[in-house]
């Protein structure tokens, strides 16, 4: 059996033994002051966006509220439409530095849906190319990213800079 060290796959593996109430991830992430570090690449007035750490994919980011909630339908307008103009302009701006075939968009609603952070909504958008889905995880049962979530930021971060008003 061939061997792939993920070494920064480590940090989510204990994050699963954090205490009860050590805090989400997804609001430290927010009151963050070091973007770069966090990987946030655009901060809005309700939402921000940043890459996943373990993405599934090249340029996997998420949309995410400043807002500790899961309540989708308790959103207020603004905070809603925040949301899906991100995840909108988002894609614009995954198109435009990777040259996906396609997306795939999501937000699991709990733990029973899937959702890894449950208690904190935040949108996937995970960038798709023809044939990344080959034989290496259908049956070698690895996941080949071909570049780091840092490398990515650095090609992404430039674009958002852009959406930021003068």
């Amino acid at each position: 059996m061939e061997v792939k060290f993920t070494p920064w796959r480590m940090a989510y593996i204990k994050s699963a033994d954090a205490p009860a109430g050590s805090g989400c991830v997804l609001c430290e992430v927010g009151r963050s002051g070091d973007d770069a570090a966090a990987l946030v690449l655009y901060r809005g007035t309700t939402c921000y966006v940043l890459m996943n750490l373990y993405p599934y994919n090249t340029g996997h980011l998420m949309v995410t509220l400043y807002a500790h909630t899961a309540d989708l339908p308790g959103l207020d307008a603004g905070t809603a439409a925040e949301l899906f103009d991100l995840t909108r302009r988002s894609v614009a701006l995954l198109g435009q530095a990777l040259a996906p075939h396609g997306f795939n968009l999501g937000m699991n609603l709990g733990r029973t849906a899937g959702a890894g952070i449950d208690e904190h909504l935040h949108m996937h958008i995970v960038p798709r190319w023809n044939g990344d889905a080959n034989f290496m995880p259908i049956i070698g049962g690895t996941k080949l990213v071909p570049e780091t979530p840092e490398q990515t930021y650095a090609k992404l971060r430039p674009l958002f800079d852009a959406l930021r008003p003068e």
